[in-house]
């Protein structure tokens, strides 16, 4: 059982990474996407992100444990992105700033970018199956998958316009996604095996998107002047998210 467990944990969390380059196919056929929409697609993003932390990883963590644990697994995950976002030498795929110099060249700085960000939500993926209720699970995985789609778009536009080929922005911004699986097995690994650690666990990958989500897509979803149409996408994907969420458990 536990092994099957495992194995559907981290077959999920592979589909919603692949979602990111599901999401950046447009750039195949046309890369003119305009700021307006992408901007509204990545609060889109950001309101499922933050249903799903809601409803799908604090809530459970509450009912299984206390208040006091869920606070204090928040703390943690968002202590943790903090620590590895400020020491590890990267560059954010999305917003394009560089972090600390450094020999590496600028594909692996990238990389390691895509690891910070994108490792946390397929841990969410692998920790929501350790939960042994597969619905709580699939509405995870839907919802990462669904924010990992404009946001492998925004990945892809940018390095279209700097010259990469289609192809190639096509390919890095799935290599993205990839990472994912690896926190998907690790999460649904360690709850499996050891279930007093499962509240804990949902609220460490909770603290470690909320993170993600105020740190990296809000801002970057009102950066070029479009905050209105960013709320509205911020407040459609909660609701759809909370939809999901009810309908799916």
């Amino acid at each position: 059982m536990i092994s099957e467990t495992i194995l559907i944990g981290s077959a999920a969390s592979l589909l919603a990474g692949l979602a990111t380059g599901a999401g950046a196919l447009p750039v195949l056929f046309d890369g003119n996407v305009s700021d307006r929409l992408l901007d509204a697609m990545l609060g889109f993003s950001a309101g499922v992100m933050l249903a799903a932390t809601f409803f799908s990883l604090l809530i459970p963590a509450i009912s299984i444990s206390s208040i006091w644990v869920a606070a204090l697994g928040i703390a943690l995950g968002a202590v943790t992105l903090h620590l590895a976002d400020r020491f590890t030498p990267h560059l954010h795929p999305i917003l394009g700033a560089e972090g600390p110099s450094s020999s590496l060249s600028r594909i692996w700085l990238f990389v390691l970018a895509v690891t910070i960000h994108n490792f946390p939500e397929g841990l969410a993926v692998g920790i929501s199956f350790g939960v042994e209720e597969i619905s709580l699970g699939l509405t995870v995985t839907t919802a990462i998958g669904l924010q990992n789609m404009p946001e492998g778009l925004a990945i892809a536009l940018p390095l279209l316009r700097e010259g990469y080929s289609r192809r190639k922005s096509l390919w890095y911004s799935t290599l993205t996604g990839l990472v994912e699986p690896v926190g998907g097995l690790l999460g649904v690994t360690l709850v499996s095996i050891f279930h007093q650690v499962l509240p804990y666990a949902l609220a460490f990958a909770a603290g470690a998107m909320l993170f993600v989500i105020s740190d990296e897509i809000i801002p970057e979803s009102h950066r070029k002047g479009f905050e209105r149409e960013a709320t509205f996408g911020f407040i459609t994907g909660f609701i759809l998210m909370m939809l999901l969420d009810f309908l799916l458990t």
